[in-house]
């Protein structure tokens, strides 16, 4: 494996708010991460279908405004709204729930970029038992595979094989820690975010009890 990957943890920011979607309660889990590429090559790496293939997953479907996209083995939705390159909008359809990701880039200088990616959930039964981390570690381990996307010769991250490492677990931890934190500071009561973040390092781990 590579080096340390908790020390990638620090490299991205994280927030959960509250707000109401579709006049329900929700949450926006917001991730922010700088990469060292154009904001014009990040656009084109989130949202042209065969670099998405490279560092997510594989995308079919009518990639349109409008349109359905599906990713392979995950979530479908609606494209909301497409302004390259700096917003793209969607919902994100599982498991017969609907939540909404927005993404958003912004130059921090000709060769840095800035992503911004929220996903607004609803505050149902899954989120109550996972919290924010339910998302946020997901997206964690994105971001962390789209850095390699963009370092020359480097192997690209396995989600399946790096979730199941050493290395892996390691990072996943300490994501859901910053998860926990991050659901502090929004308000959440203590205890029940320390539960919440334990059931989500269970879940990406691979050791969550069927009762859990």
């Amino acid at each position: 494996m590579r080096d340390d990957f908790t020390a990638y943890l620090g490299a991205v920011s994280r927030t959960v708010t509250e707000l109401e979607r579709e006049g329900k309660p929700a949450r926006n889990v917001t991730l922010e991460r700088i990469y060292d590429t154009s904001p014009d090559d990040l656009w084109e790496a989130v949202t042209n279908p065969e670099r998405l293939t490279r560092w997510f997953l594989p995308v079919s479907g009518d990639l349109k405004p409008g349109g359905h996209f599906q990713l392979k083995g995950n979530a479908g939705g609606t494209i909301r709204e497409c302004d390259p390159p700096g917003f793209l909008s969607i919902t994100w359809e599982f498991g017969g729930g609907m939540s909404w990701v927005e993404v958003r880039i912004a130059a921090e200088s000709e060769s840095r970029a800035r992503l911004t990616l929220s996903h607004i959930c609803p505050v149902d039964d899954h989120w109550k038992k996972y919290g924010p981390g339910a998302v946020g570690v997901g997206w964690d381990l994105a971001l962390l595979a789209l850095v390699f996307h963009f370092v020359d010769g480097a192997e690209q991250l396995d989600e399946a094989t790096f979730s199941a490492s050493s290395e892996g677990k390691a990072y996943i931890t300490g994501a859901s820690g910053d998860w926990r934190q991050a659901a502090v500071a929004s308000g959440d009561d203590a205890a029940h975010a320390e539960a919440a973040a334990e059931r989500t390092t269970a879940f990406y781990t691979g050791t969550l009890s069927p009762d859990s």
